[in-house]
């Protein structure tokens, strides 16, 4: 369940996976009226920099900022300090030992969130690194040594978030990407291999979900928008 008293409206970060700062302002523009929390990733980031960032905090609502920072521990310091002091709400880094440290380092304002395990992985990924054990307890290693060394959260999918909740409490920000309205969950129709539903997220354990496709896709976000956040009620109320 989740831990925290998070408002409806900043629970659905949606994902503005999109080419150019134009569809992504348009995006913004048509879903600012349900929800206050967009992420923007490295595709956006590298076509705007920080215009779209800043025009989105310029309309007072808050960004979580996906570069999933990944280097030698002093670019990642460096890289950091040029993301502080911005009004960036979340920013991700992955969780490397190493890195988070140099991270912490330099965080200034920002709450940091380490990247346990991509949701496009699955068991025979890691299988095919040479790895025995399993997403589930790969996550949970890596969320525990995030928090021991001070990092404010992690981004890991759906699947995990009930078990990262019950063993680690709720000091731990847990945002989940991998969001789906619900057919393609079960079906197996999806290019992401861990995926739920938001309300399910939200209902064991996850603080946030992010969501891209689903709603920068259909024809009409809002209803989207808000079937999710019905979605999150209902099982809310379920589990309570």
């Amino acid at each position: 369940m989740p831990q925290k008293q998070i408002e409806l409206q900043d629970r659905i970060i949606i994902a503005l996976d999109v080419e150019n700062p134009d569809l992504a302002k348009e995006m913004v523009k048509r879903c600012e009226s349900h929800t206050r929390y967009f992420k923007v990733g490295l595709q956006l980031f590298m076509a705007s920099y920080f215009e779209v960032v800043d025009w989105i905090l310029d309309r007072g609502h808050k960004v979580m900022l996906d570069l999933k920072f990944f280097d030698i521990p002093e670019t990642v310091k460096l890289a950091v300090e040029q993301v502080n002091n911005r009004g960036v709400s979340l920013a991700t880094i992955h969780g490397n030992d190493a890195i988070i440290r140099a991270a912490m380092e330099a965080r200034g304002d920002l709450q940091l969130l380490a990247v346990t395990v991509l949701t496009s992985f699955g068991e025979e990924d890691l299988r095919a690194m040479g790895m025995t054990q399993s997403v589930e307890d790969l996550v949970l290693f890596r969320a525990r040594r995030a928090l021991e060394l001070g990092c404010d959260g992690v981004v890991s999918s759906g699947l995990e978030a009930e078990r990262l909740r019950k063993d680690l409490g709720d000091k731990l920000l847990i945002v989940t990407p991998g969001i789906r309205p619900g057919a393609n969950v079960s079906d197996g129709s999806d290019d992401q291999k861990r995926i739920v539903t938001a309300g399910r997220a939200i209902a064991t354990g996850a603080d946030h979900v992010v969501v891209g496709r689903p709603i920068t896709k259909a024809d009409d976000p809002i209803r989207v928008i808000e079937e999710m956040q019905k979605d999150i009620v209902r099982n809310g109320n379920e589990i309570n």
